[in-house]
């Protein structure tokens, strides 16, 4: 009798191999009398959920290839980026994350390029889970995000607004959390879940671009620009808020399409 249980068992997880519940309950209900090869490979018996957690210097830069290796796939593999704009741990230098006007190492007057969007590239693949989250803006959309990416049957990248120390944040990072919340508010960093099956949710609503200014103002990487790079401060800032409502255009174009 046991034996046909365990043969019932082991065609369930055969036929569920990829499924974490089906896979747990498999394991919960062998019993000692399988082959010794098998108990010393039980605790791979339970489906594994596979996350990849970098930077946006690997993300953007020299991981990039990688990256999109993965998000071409139909592998079941999740990415979580910690989007700091920055190379923060090799000194802060400035990377394809990095947003125009923002000062950095090799950017010591503001960067003069857009700042790569990687969310929008990773929608380009139908098959590829893709949000943006951002902790302080709304931490529920940060856990539904993750939740399903992690159920997903599919490559999955999920990218995540990450205040670092090279921001200058005014009042310390202490306050990342607020700032958080603003860089959703004022459009600057746009929230959203792309689903292959359920469509595209727009998360951050109701932003308003008037606070954009303010918000560069709370950090020393824009702020500085009145010491090192008056002249064109106002340019930088105009042209990083001209990005930002660009980028929320497009995805609210893709919010409308969905209704």
């Amino acid at each position: 009798m046991e034996n046909n249980l365990d043969n019932e068992l082991f065609k369930k997880w055969l036929d569920n191999y990829d499924d974490y519940k089906i896979t747990k309950e498999v394991y919960n209900n062998l019993n000692n009398d399988i082959p010794n090869e098998l108990k010393e490979l039980k605790d791979y018996i339970i489906c594994r959920n596979i996350w990849c957690v970098g930077g946006d210097g690997w993300a953007y830069d020299i991981g990039f290839s990688g990256i999109d290796h993965v998000l071409s796939s139909n592998d079941n593999i999740n990415i979580l980026v910690l989007d700091t704009q920055i190379y923060s741990n090799t000194g802060g230098q400035s990377s394809k994350a990095t947003p125009i006007g923002s000062i950095a190492s090799f950017a010591n007057s503001g960067k003069k390029t857009t700042k790569k969007d990687l969310a929008r590239i990773a929608l380009s693949y139908p098959n590829c889970y893709v949000a943006t989250v951002s902790l302080g803006h709304n931490p529920m959309q940060v856990l539904k995000a993750l939740k399903e990416a992690n159920s997903y049957n599919g490559p999955s990248i999920v990218i995540a607004y990450c205040p670092c120390i090279s921001h200058g944040i005014k009042g310390g990072m202490s306050n990342s959390i607020q700032i958080e919340k603003e860089a959703v508010n004022c459009g600057y960093f746009p929230t959203f879940r792309y689903h292959p099956v359920n469509g595209f949710t727009l998360d951050s609503k109701n932003v308003n671009f008037e606070l954009f200014y303010e918000f560069l103002d709370k950090q020393t990487r824009y702020n500085a620009l009145n010491k090192v790079n008056s002249e064109n401060k106002d340019y930088f800032y105009e042209q990083n808020k001209m990005d930002a409502i660009k980028r929320y255009e497009y995805y609210c174009s893709l919010e409308n399409k969905r209704n």
